[in-house]
């Protein structure tokens, strides 16, 4: 007979059972939020917690999707934005009303302007308080409309799963981009059967965005490519992006074609290789017969299609319609996959006796001697011993010091561009920088972001002075999880990109206004969380820092900071000429 006690755990271990089956059939939005997150692949969120987001935290810990929490919401959308990036998968942010979402604007504008795709989750005040005045309440969807793909809020429950995967689906439609979904808290907190929520299976709400486009415009571009005798190709951001990579190389050396890189396309064929060309792309340009630009658009970049001649044949290739062709005429347009189109063209290529490959050596020859002459004009900016530290001699110092396995992050104005006339990253992904938009501060959250993507890689940021205060506190962050890397800062006390425009405008009485910045001796903000720090001062002193930084975060696990004091009276060719504006 059984005692009054095994009686009573039998009934409690029965209603333990009978909660359990209850709640597998229960479902709440946040817990709905995760699923269909975890159905697109999404491992990680990038967030700062918020009253009105918490469930969707408790449904992530479910599904084991990891949770990185920032300390501001500009790093955690940027950090969304660099992990889409490194990984090739959807990238996820959520924040809270509000002034978590209006912390993040300048991070989903980065991704719109870089096309990468990006979920941004933000939460809203219950609806039950719609037009009260809740707490944090802001119209977030009529903010975020003109700078995502899609922006739309939750209405019910049942719907959260249904309504992400349509925003997913906007982030893929033609180019790349972010989407914004704002779902109010008790549409969040609400539990409702899980038979009545809509929950799409993975892989089946999406179609295929490897299009060829138009089958004939293949062909026709193939036989351009045949005939040409002078023909270039520029390989742009969306090349990466669409992991097209393969293809281009492919493409580039079985027709001997010199291939010229910007965005993240950098780093697609390493320096040295026969087809890599880094400081001739004007000169090519000006020469060709045959111009192929692909996943890049006529923007100020590109001198708004001006940089290239009048009467050249231009073919474009886009993953967006709405880019062929704006603001230039093109010989000959194609919408799709550029790593599709680039493998079909090639194909197209092989049935022909001669493809031009070798009638092109000669020009190849010429612009390696371009190659050669240019690169010995700044070799004498590159190994200035001058003090203050000349920004060229930085750049070159860094770009001896990158590996295989170092990805490279730029987070400013001229350092970027300085940078770009000496780095040359060695595989693709390993090239990482603010885009279009410009932004400033990109540079913590894409460094966090990579090293935890890419926890086999060295992760290196170089910084302005100004970009790297506004974001550095989520260098703790890093530290925090796992993910330390190795910050480098240009500090030449200054905004000096625009002090530049200033003075040249206005006169040096008036040019240092608002752009002058204190000095900082920034190596002891590192030794502040516990990691290396150094100041340099002498050129010859970079490489010996920067491998003393490499070697801490190795030993430490934490993240290091060399701070190196550049002139503050050099400025980029670019700047001097204000290309940005013109």
């Amino acid at each position: 007979m059984a005692t009054a006690g095994e009686i009573k755990v039998s009934s409690t271990a029965e209603d333990t059972l009978a909660r359990k089956s209850r709640a597998a059939d229960i479902v709440s939005g946040g817990h709905l939020v995760a699923k269909a997150l975890r159905n697109e692949g999404v491992d990680t969120i990038f967030t700062l917690c918020g009253g009105h987001i918490i469930d969707i935290y408790d449904g992530c810990i479910d599904e084991d999707i990891r949770i990185i929490d920032v300390r501001h919401e500009q790093v955690a959308a940027h950090a969304a934005d660099g992990y889409a990036r490194q990984t090739g998968k959807l990238g996820c942010c959520v924040t809270t009303a509000g002034p978590g979402f209006t912390n993040s604007l300048t991070g989903i504008a980065t991704a719109f302007r870089s096309e990468t795709p990006v979920l941004y989750i933000g939460g809203q005040g219950a609806l039950t308080q719609h037009k009260m005045g809740s707490l944090q309440d802001l119209p977030h969807v009529d903010v975020a409309e003109p700078i995502t793909k899609f922006a739309a809020g939750v209405r019910s429950t049942e719907r959260v799963a249904d309504m992400i995967s349509m925003a997913i689906r906007e982030c893929y439609a033609g180019a790349p981009g972010p989407s914004y979904l704002e779902i109010p808290r008790d549409v969040l907190d609400r539990e409702v059967p899980l038979e009545s929520a809509t929950i799409p299976a993975p892989g089946r709400y999406r179609a295929s965005t490897k299009s060829i486009g138009d089958p004939s415009d293949i062909e026709k571009l193939a036989k351009l490519l045949v005939e040409a005798e002078r023909p270039a190709i520029l390989l742009g951001s969306q090349v990466w992006t669409c992991r097209g990579h393969e293809a281009a190389i492919d493409l580039v050396r079985k027709l001997n074609i010199p291939a010229y890189f910007n965005g993240s396309g950098r780093g697609l064929l390493p320096p040295g290789d026969p087809h890599h060309f880094h400081r001739t792309r004007r000169d090519a340009f000006n020469k060709a017969d045959v111009l192929v630009i692909v996943g890049t658009p006529f923007d100020f970049r590109m001198g708004y299609g001006k940089r290239l001649r009048a009467d050249a044949t231009v073919v474009q290739i886009d993953m967006d319609y709405r880019t062929v062709g704006k603001n230039r005429d093109v010989s000959l347009g194609l919408v799709g996959d550029p790593g599709a189109i680039l493998k079909a063209v090639l194909d197209a290529t092989t049935d022909s006796v001669d493809n031009g490959s070798k009638r092109r050596n000669g020009w190849l020859d010429e612009l390696r001697g371009l190659e050669k002459e240019k690169t010995e004009k700044l070799m004498p900016l590159f190994l200035s011993d001058r003090n203050p530290i000349h920004p060229y001699r930085v750049a070159w110092e860094i770009n001896e010091f990158l590996t295989d396995d170092t990805i490279y992050i730029g987070d400013g104005g001229d350092v970027v561009t300085i940078s770009a006339q000496a780095v040359q990253p060695r595989l693709p992904g390993n090239w990482m920088d603010p885009g279009a938009l410009g932004s400033l501060g990109v540079g913590t959250g894409f460094a966090l972001a990579s090293k935890l993507a890419r926890p086999d890689k060295e992760v290196m940021c170089y910084y302005g002075d100004g970009a790297f205060s506004m974001t550095a506190f989520d260098m703790e962050t890093a530290n925090r999880f796992n993910a330390p890397y190795l910050a480098v800062i240009g500090n030449n006390s200054a905004m000096n990109q625009i002090r530049y425009g200033q003075i040249t405008k206005y006169g040096p009485e008036r040019g240092d206004v608002g752009n002058l910045l204190g000095d900082i001796p920034y190596g002891k903000f590192a030794e502040m969380l516990g990691g290396y720090g150094e100041e340099v001062r002498n050129p010859e002193d970079i490489a010996g820092a920067l491998q003393r930084g490499r070697e801490s975060i190795k030993s430490t696990g934490k993240s290091a900071v060399i701070n190196i004091w550049v002139d503050p009276a050099e400025y980029a060719p670019g700047t001097k000429a204000q290309t940005m504006y013109k």
